[in-house]
């Protein structure tokens, strides 16, 4: 299925670039009455999917069919005598969304959960009937694609059954393809239904599957449902898009004369490629007219070079950009840092001689088959290697062979999403239908995703975040809850503010209170953008009205905690009986550089040969007097400890302070200035060298981010 088809108006049938191997459509209505009426050999297929067995013969060769012959007839006898309101035989529809998966390459197992889809919802099967028949796997899809009951939650069904849909996603992701299948069916015959009608189910089209379509990489059915989207909610900018492109098919179209050129470059480099116009879908056309105004003939479709392997798609890029003058503006490697929803190809666009501009997609023939189906081309990414051996050996890739021993517990899939992870997370805590499809559809509607590392080296190293998150969502993300706590961040080594936006690389090192009592403010939620946080946030606000029990902010005078006060240490002046005394400004220990200065009443000051007051004191013609430390190692110092504002810091320093065996001679707390406060110890040490582990410790405790000599 082409992901840039130009009229979705067309049935598939009539359009040419669907068709594979020259293989002809489906033709839905006459081959749905023919399930019902005519007779069916029991040693084969029914002739109804037999064009359902040849698309998926032509991704798997050597697939078991017996299992698709069993669940067509399951769903044929169960849906008998349903019709759809397209007057339509009911069976058409699950035949239409198995062709749709068929033709993206699904394996067997999506194929047979895709026909018997309605099944459990519409019919009288059950869902042990459907584990009985076809194992735990099909059943585990089924459910998860069965719409919940109506009656037992009224107007919360529809966000219920999508909360349903994605849970199940989160352990297998072929649920979802099944789901986005059936609405690109239901929204190709979407016509029979009232405009009101239309316009809701395009809606919610538009908010959640598309966005869901996008991330699960799935463009082939991403494309065709913007298309009908657009054709339903804006219906005069579809009209005039429609007119530009019939306008454009009279016209002579230089693309194809392009693309022969590019081909000549390609072939005299020796590399082996296929260039190919690939026409821009309505969708597409439309944004590319808002962004250029005026539309020249090239601006209706682009180049695809597909070639054989990653270093190709480079050796193209640099033939293109030595043959033709590129844009630069318009080149983007998608390889070398692929999109969150596993797309990769590289982008750019050159000019010609004659003033035509045409972009160019460059990938290989995997790339392009994952770039159109996404998780779909990835089979079945659940299978263990031993069941996979044994379906290589056996030659069948459904069945048995793809069954996992419980598909109802949790499975870790590698290719999960940071994106899923974090809708299966934040759902829990959305138990209100309401919030839980409001903040569904915001979450989507974040179009890029960034990726920051940890600081402390923890488990996961990653967190994937949407873009523009700030330290805040980084917080909830890695902490849950326990991110009540944070009081600051540093990003990339540099103390910054819990506000601050993140940027895709960044290293982010998050400071948390470990205080019952601290908690978020309420300004945290202009500042999270990530469902989760925000969730948290207001759960905790709506639990605390009066807010925590926060330091205050307002001036006072600073909290001072007095010892027995020492003077010179063991600095020791060359003068006769005079008194000593290390300076406050610089507190001196060994075995630093010292300076001695005779003050008023005779007393020796002793500072660091680096202190500022040293200049002074010559300035102001102090008599200056040698000074040496005596050989005992003890010495006193101040130490300056930054921190941010919570209950319990001076304690919690003063303890580690206490646990390195140093005394506390005077302790100084200044007011908090926007949540920071800033401490000043004068210590006494009973050895010098254990100054640096001292500083380290107090450091270490939480909520402190710097500690300085005075």
């Amino acid at each position: 299925m082409s992901a840039e088809a130009t009229n979705p108006e067309a049935r598939p049938e009539a359009r040419p670039e669907l068709r594979r191997r020259g293989r002809t459509r489906l033709d839905l209505r006459r081959l749905g009455r023919a399930a019902l009426l005519g007779p069916t050999s029991r040693d084969r297929l029914p002739d109804a999917i037999g064009h359902v067995a040849e698309a998926h013969r032509a991704h798997h060769p050597d697939a078991d069919l017996s299992i698709l012959r069993r669940a067509y007839v399951l769903a044929e006898s169960s849906h008998r005598g349903q019709m759809r309101k397209s007057g339509e035989p009911y069976i058409t529809h699950p035949l239409a969304v198995t062709l749709i998966l068929a033709e993206l390459g699904a394996e067997t197992t999506t194929l047979t959960a895709s026909l018997l889809h309605d099944t459990v919802e519409d019919t009288e099967v059950t869902l042990d009937q459907v584990r009985e028949e076809f194992g735990d796997e099909v059943c585990f899809i089924v459910d998860g694609v069965t719409k919940v009951e109506k009656i037992d939650y009224g107007a919360a069904a529809e966000p219920e059954t999508f909360r349903k849909m994605l849970v199940a996603t989160g352990n297998d992701v072929r649920v979802m393809s099944i789901k986005l299948a059936d609405r690109l069916h239901n929204m190709r015959t979407l016509g029979v239904m009232r405009p009101d009608k239309q316009a809701r189910i395009a809606k919610v089209t538009r908010d959640v599957l598309i966005p869901l379509a996008e991330r699960l990489g799935v463009q082939a059915l991403k494309t065709e449902l913007e298309d009908l989207v657009f054709a339903i909610l804006h219906p005069e900018e579809y009209e005039h898009t429609r007119t530009l492109i019939a306008a454009h098919a009279g016209e002579r179209d230089p693309l194809p004369a392009i693309a022969e050129s590019v081909r000549v470059v390609l072939r005299e480099a020796g590399i082996h490629a296929e260039v190919l116009v690939r026409p821009r879908h309505f969708v597409s056309v439309h944004r590319i007219s808002r962004k250029r105004g005026e539309l020249r003939g090239s601006d209706f479709g682009r180049l695809l070079i597909l070639v054989g392997e990653n270093a190709d798609c480079y050796g193209v890029l640099g033939e293109l950009h030595t043959c033709f003058t590129p844009v630069v503006s318009e080149f983007k490697d998608f390889i070398a840092v692929p999109k969150f929803n596993l797309y990769q190809s590289l982008h750019t666009a050159f000019a010609t001689s004659d003033g035509h501009v045409a972009e160019v997609i460059v990938r290989t023939r995997q790339m392009h088959r994952v770039a159109e189906a996404g998780v779909v081309a990835l089979g079945n990414p659940y299978a263990t290697a031993a069941a996979t051996a044994a379906a290589a050996a056996s030659g069948a890739t459904g069945g048995s062979a793809e069954t996992c021993a419980d598909p109802y517990e949790e499975r870790v899939d590698p290719t999960r999403p940071g994106w899923l992870s974090r809708l299966l997370d934040w759902q829990q805590s959305a138990p209100d239908p309401d919030t839980f499809w409001s903040v569904l559809r915001a979450e989507l509607a974040q179009d890029r995703e960034i990726t920051v590392f940890r600081a402390d080296g923890g488990a996961p190293a990653t967190i994937s975040l949407p873009g523009g998150a700030s330290c805040i969502d980084a917080a909830y993300a890695q902490y849950g809850e326990a991110a009540h706590g944070c009081i600051g961040a540093r990003v990339n080594g540099r103390l910054t503010s819990l506000t601050s936006r993140l940027s895709d690389g960044d290293t982010v090192q998050l400071l948390l209170a470990h205080d019952a009592s601290s908690g978020p403010s309420a300004d945290w939620l202009e500042h999270a953008h990530t469902p989760a946080a925000r969730i948290a946030i207001s759960s905790w606000l709506k639990a605390h009205p009066d807010g925590a029990a926060a330091t205050t902010t307002a001036a006072r005078a600073p909290l001072s905690v007095v010892g027995a006060r020492g003077g010179g240490g063991n600095a020791v002046a060359d003068l006769p009986d005079a008194t000593v005394r290390l300076a406050g400004c610089c507190t001196p220990v060994p075995p630093d550089a010292v300076a001695g200065f005779v003050v008023r009443g005779g007393a020796v000051t002793v500072h660091r040969v680096q202190c500022a007051a040293v200049a002074q004191m010559r300035s102001l013609g102090r008599t200056s007097v040698a000074v040496h430390w005596r050989a005992t190692a003890d010495c006193r110092v101040t130490l300056l400890a930054e921190s941010f504002g919570r209950p319990h810091l001076l304690a919690d320093l003063t303890e580690a302070i206490a646990r390195e065996g140093v005394e506390v001679v005077s302790a100084t707390v200044e007011p908090p200035v926007e949540q920071r406060v800033r401490h000043s110890y004068t210590l006494q040490l009973p050895d010098a060298t254990g100054l640096p582990a001292l500083m380290r410790a107090m450091r270490d405790v939480p909520g402190v981010y710097d500690v300085s000599r005075a």
